[in-house]
């Protein structure tokens, strides 16, 4: 099992959970976080650390956001790794209650 980051880090892209994460397994994208899913040991301790709740257990992931476990898988493989906290966006709080953010996702710098 895996965890996924979902549609709720676009444009937010807190890096709390990075901090925390023992195996290193985030990847950064322009406006965006990923969890490579076969690097992730399911310790969920980036899970509590998301201040918009952006991170779900795969077993528990919502259906509408089924389609972020691949989107992790394949933005994992073309993203460089993130290791350590960095300063969020200028507006990410402007976004973290923002719904259907997807059309938003940058994939290329």
């Amino acid at each position: 099992m895996t965890f996924v980051v979902t549609e709720q880090c676009i444009k937010c892209k807190y890096t709390d959970c990075v901090e925390v994460c023992p195996v290193d397994c985030f990847y950064e994208g322009p406006n965006f976080l990923v969890i490579k899913p076969d690097e992730c040991i399911d310790c969920a301790l980036c899970e509590p650390e998301c201040p918009v709740n952006a991170i779900y257990s795969e077993d528990d992931l919502p259906e509408k956001f089924h389609d972020f476990l691949e989107l992790n898988q394949t933005l994992a493989e073309k993203w460089p790794n993130i290791n350590r906290r960095i300063d969020a966006p200028a507006d990410a709080d402007q976004w973290a209650n923002v719904e259907g953010k997807l059309k938003y996702l940058k994939e290329e710098a």
